[in-house]
Order: structure tokens, then sequence, then C-alpha cells
């Protein structure tokens, strides 16, 4: 397991044994998040999306982990396939705290995690894009959080 900089966050708990998405142990230790989260803020768009209270009641009721997985597997069905039909339009703007995040942090269509990521559209994002999707995700949740 390895575990992200300043978080109890472990990537390789990410994805459980039933999905189709393989560990892998080529992930790195940490993740910059300065220049990420600068930019970020800069954007008007991306930096308008907040939790509200009845988002921040469902993430401590499930916790972190259940949370960690819906993003691990929000992520693998709705961004990393190489061709997504509904490109643009797959991440639902509310209903679950992980869908404002992947907004917020430009992980909710590969248009946007290309601009925002530098991960290039048209081929399937690997197991190590994956976990950092999902690390990005939820380190906004954290800091939306407080933590």
């Amino acid at each position: 397991m390895k575990k992200v900089k300043g978080s109890d966050f472990f990537c390789g708990e990410l994805f459980p044994e039933s999905t189709s998405v393989e560990k892998t142990e080529a992930l790195p230790n940490t993740y910059d998040w300065g220049d990420l989260f600068e930019r970020l803020s800069q954007s008007r768009f991306r930096s308008k999306f907040r939790l509200t209270t009845k988002e921040i009641v469902y993430l401590k009721e499930k916790g972190e982990d259940t949370i960690a997985r819906h993003a691990a597997d929000f992520i693998r069905k709705r961004l990393a396939p190489a061709v997504i039909p509904n490109d643009g339009k797959q991440t639902p703007m509310r209903g679950h705290p992980v869908f404002i995040a992947q907004h917020a942090t430009g992980c909710c269509c590969r248009g946007c995690f290309e601009k925002w990521h530098r991960i290039p559209a048209g081929r399937e994002l690997t197991d190590e894009e994956q976990h950092y999707a999902v690390a990005v995700v939820m380190e906004w949740i954290k800091r939306q959080l407080g933590e």
C-alpha cells in the first residue's frame, strides 16, 4: 500500500479484487497538489463547486474508504474507457459528492481531464492514471472537509 502525502488515503485499497482494474505497484508515493489546486482555483467554473451540508453528512456517514471505492468505480466506468459515447455529459453535476469533486477538479470527462491533468483522451486510462484521478478527487473532498 502506498500512502498519499498528507492523508490517510491508501492507493492500494482503491480497486477491490472484484473489479476488473488491476492493482499496480508503480504508483508514486506522493503527489504534489500545489500547482494543480492553484490552477483550479483560478478557474471561475471549477472554483464555484462546494459540498453542501447534505453531501458532508453523506461523506461522514459512509466514511473515506467507501467514498474512495465509489470514486474508483465512477472513474473506471465513466472516465477510463478510450471511447465514451457521451463524453462531456457522463458525469452528473450533483447527486454524489464524488460527482461534484470530479467537476471541481477537471476529472469529469476526458476533455477536461486532458486540459487540467495533461493526460490524453482517445485511449484507455492506465491503472496508475485511474489511481491518480481518484487521488485528486479524494484530495479535493478532504480540502472541502477542512482536513
